[in-house]
């Protein structure tokens, strides 16, 4: 009987559900992400930039950590030469979306922080907040949409 007892109480355990661990899920915010367009607003002034066209953008987020690169397609030949880099620690809750920038190929960016709210819908990842730097005279709302990468 003892052994019978033994058995069936083993396969439950079997049976039972998986529990998996919290911080061993991913954020939906994880992964590898293309930068499709930018809205840059700035006063009365608003610049769209399609990044499908002569360049590619990429934003590469981790469990701590975020990382983005611009670069141009003709490899810097042309007058459209643009390479542009930058990472640093994020926090992420309820949509609500911080960037600490701590490496960034423009060296004065260095040091701030930024405050997005972030939308998925689907395969897409929309970005948007407010850019402001005092010292670089920078003050501006920025709208960027990226799709996730396989």
């Amino acid at each position: 009987m003892k052994h019978f007892v033994f058995v069936l109480f083993c396969a439950l355990g079997a049976c039972a559900p998986k529990q998996e661990n919290i911080s061993n899920q991913r954020s939906p915010i994880e992964g590898t992400w293309q930068l499709l367009s930018a809205q840059n607003i700035t006063g009365e002034d608003t610049v769209f930039t399609d990044y499908t066209i002569g360049m590619k953008g990429i934003k590469m987020i981790n469990q701590n950590y975020f990382a983005f690169f611009q670069h141009d397609l003709s490899k810097g030949t042309d007058s459209l030469a643009k390479f542009s880099a930058g990472s640093g620690s994020y926090t992420f809750e309820n949509g609500h979306y911080i960037e600490n920038l701590e490496y960034c190929t423009g060296r004065q960016w260095e040091g701030n922080t930024f405050e997005f709210e972030l939308k998925i819908k689907g395969d897409t990842l929309i970005q948007e907040g407010r850019e402001k730097i005092e010292d670089l005279d920078v003050d501006r709302v920025i709208r960027e949409i990226y799709v996730k990468l396989e």
